[in-house]
């Protein structure tokens, strides 16, 4: 019986080697960075080298905030910002959009992609300093956002940038936002970590806690150590990827599939695809059954596999949409996984086809 191929990375990657190492080390020498002993004085100062390295991996000047990954350093953004109306794009994710209430939609075209006219029509809508959330790639589709774009046109109304960045970091540059936010798990770190990066901490006023009174509760170190130390790796795999990608969309698109969003810039870990006349949910069953793990949708949606609100805002119809599966390469996938699941598509699709 062949291995299993898991090409679900945009969901969550494998813990590196590097920061499993970091973990245990971290663990060996544990104590609570805020006592005021010499235990606790070494686990700060480990900790706050740890923040130094992350800053320097990500080309981030301003502060580091540890967070329990990307959805809290979201929600801290999104409620205590000080800025105006709250501006959310339609592709965000759920972390995001339920924190939403009384938000202006800021809409994307038919590649997942917002605009000038559509940043300026939101712009007009919200009125001074909105608080503009837009992420750098979303994590269905791969579409990669124009920041240079966003940070100039938010710029201009004297607002604040919040960028998801959840699955760019540790893969492409990030923007020049205000906010940015990420969780370790996504790119080899522990699941349980992620960090709200913060140009400056006057726009966002503290709530008391530990980091810098921004958050409460006892510093996790040894996640932190892990994160560090996964960041640190790199991403000299991602011209693999770009292979990868272009072969499953080349195979699939001959075989009469949609690669979703195929004229937009997208990130090449991560690829969405139509196959008509079957259902997503259907699609699943048999690539598991075949040795496949893929998903439809984000991982927050796909548990419940109801409709993609991003295909949704990107024009698709409940249908067309209901057929999309999403597949995403990580630093594990080899070229004869995808070769494999490029085969099993065409071979699931030609079955569809026989059944209409």
């Amino acid at each position: 019986m062949a291995a299993r191929i898991y090409l679900d990375h945009a969901a969550t990657t494998p813990l590196r080697p590097a920061a499993r190492a970091a973990m245990l080390e971290a663990y060996d020498g544990w104590a609570n960075p805020s006592s005021p002993h010499g235990e606790g004085r070494a686990a700060r100062a480990a900790l706050e080298d740890a923040r130094r390295r992350i800053a320097e991996q990500t080309g981030w000047r301003g502060a580091v905030l540890f967070t329990s990954g990307a959805s809290e350093g979201l929600a801290m953004a999104m409620a205590g910002a000080k800025a105006g109306r709250r501006i959310v794009s339609t592709v965000e994710h759920d972390a995001v959009r339920r924190r939403g209430e009384g938000t202006v939609p800021l809409m994307v075209d038919q590649n997942g992609r917002v605009t000038d006219v559509t940043l300026a029509l939101a712009f007009e809508q919200a009125g001074e300093r909105p608080l503009v959330a837009v992420q750098l790639v979303n994590s269905e589709t791969g579409v990669i956002q124009p920041a240079e774009t966003i940070g100039e046109a938010v710029r201009a109304a004297g607002g604040l940038w919040l960028c998801d960045a959840t699955q760019a970091v540790g893969k492409m540059a990030l923007p020049d936002a205000d906010f940015i936010a990420f969780s370790a798990h996504k790119f080899g770190g522990p699941v349980g970590v992620g960090a709200l990066l913060v140009r400056d901490l006057a726009t966002l006023p503290p709530t008391g806690g530990q980091e810098q009174g921004y958050r409460g509760g006892t510093e996790n170190w040894p996640a932190v150590a892990g994160m560090a130390a996964a960041l640190e790796e790199g991403a000299g795999w991602m011209e693999r990827a770009v292979e990868l990608r272009a072969h499953c969309d080349s195979v699939i698109a001959e075989a009469g599939g949609e690669v979703i969003a195929r004229g937009a810039e997208r990130l090449a870990t991560i690829a969405s695809y139509r196959m008509p006349g079957m259902a997503a949910a259907a699609q699943l069953i048999r690539f598991d059954m075949a040795g496949f793990a893929v998903s439809a949708g984000s991982a927050c949606s796909s548990g419940s596999l109801r409709p993609s609100h991003v295909l949704a805002a990107m024009g698709l119809d409940e249908t067309a949409a209901g057929e999309v599966i999403r597949v995403s390469f990580g630093r594990t996938t080899r070229r004869e996984d995808v070769w494999r699941f490029a085969d099993q598509w065409r071979l699931i699709a030609d079955d569809a086809k026989a059944r209409v």
